[in-house]
């Protein structure tokens, strides 16, 4: 079965950097379109990055410039790398990937930023 599985958020200060990643199984990697989606308490989740197999990237408004989204195929990861971080940013993040019509999601990781 689809399993993702998200690793690297934590506590840092406004202007750190975080590195976030997803592992994946059960799925043949290099050919998905991977995501990062975030959800901050009382919002709804929103897209944050995503990442064709072909390598292009999309970002959502508030995170260009400072988030870069990649992917490692050999490794069946993708990676959020965050930079410049705002308390704003503040929120559980959670890896995605579509197949066959079917959402599959990681169990998320927390990132807090504040000082």
């Amino acid at each position: 079965q689809v399993q993702l599985v998200e690793s690297g958020g934590g506590l840092v200060q406004p202007g750190g950097s975080l590195r976030l990643s997803c592992a994946a199984s059960g799925i043949i990697f290099r050919v998905y379109t991977m995501a990062w989606y975030r959800q901050a308490p009382g919002k709804q989740r929103e897209s944050v990055a995503s990442i064709t197999r072909g390598g292009n990237t999309n970002y959502a408004d508030s995170v260009k410039g400072r988030f870069t989204i990649s992917r490692d195929n050999a490794k069946k990861t993708v990676y959020l790398q965050m930079n410049s971080l705002k308390p704003e940013d503040t929120a559980a993040y959670y890896c995605n990937t579509e197949s066959y019509g079917r959402d599959y999601w990681g169990q998320g990781t927390q990132v807090t930023v504040s000082s």
